[in-house]
């Protein structure tokens, strides 16, 4: 099943399989060690559309909500 990263549950693994963005924003995305294919989990998120927390290869990044919207997830 294909979600956004901030439909995931907190501890939910998935794999990256598609960015939304432009192509700033996945030169953005990819800088950070976010890159298709990777297998993420997420950590926490924060109410009210707050930073979402995720964990890529034993590194944890805050993402923000925009952000996070346009990375969609295979969850298992």
């Amino acid at each position: 099943m294909l979600k956004d990263l901030t439909q995931m549950e907190e501890g939910e693994l998935g794999i990256i399989k598609e960015f939304r963005g432009g192509i700033g924003f996945v030169r953005r995305i990819e800088s950070l060690g976010i890159r298709e294919g990777k297998k993420i989990k997420k950590i926490s998120s924060q109410f009210l559309r707050g930073p979402q927390t995720i964990e890529i290869d034993n590194c944890q990044f805050a993402i923000g909500f925009g952000m996070a919207k346009k990375i969609l997830v295979e969850v298992k």
